[in-house]
């Protein structure tokens, strides 16, 4: 899997701080599959995703953060081959913000709220 992280800005630390507080009320301490969009082909959804979600807020939030965005699946030698490359770091802004329901592995599956240009 191939990825590009982002440098977390005090202003991304306090949106999600803001997003962690206002989703508080609706969360669970450990929530079940019924909680994710279903597998297409009726399996359950798999216990690390799970335990990943239940984690999120105490063990991946704040100074932890870890923004990225995944750019997709790649053999191996072709993944290295990114790695070894030099890349140019840029600055970018969010020109909208969606809302999605995950399915199995974390991937936003249903959206269900967006805002701003599409």
């Amino acid at each position: 899997m191939a990825g590009i992280t982002i440098t977390p800005t005090p202003a991304l630390l306090g949106l999600q701080k803001k997003l962690i507080a206002a989703v508080a009320p609706y969360t669970v301490e450990r929530g079940t599959g019924e909680a994710f969009v279903p597998r297409a082909d009726g399996g359950p959804i798999n216990q690390p995703t799970m335990d990943y979600v239940a984690a999120y807020v105490p063990e991946y939030s704040g100074k932890k953060f870890n923004p990225h965005v995944t750019v997709g699946l790649g053999d191996e030698a072709f993944v290295k081959q990114l790695l070894a490359e030099p890349f140019k770091r840029f600055t970018f802004k969010p020109r909208s913000a969606s809302l999605y329901q995950l399915g199995d592995f974390g991937t936003a599956q249903k959206q269900l709220w967006t805002t701003g240009a599409s």
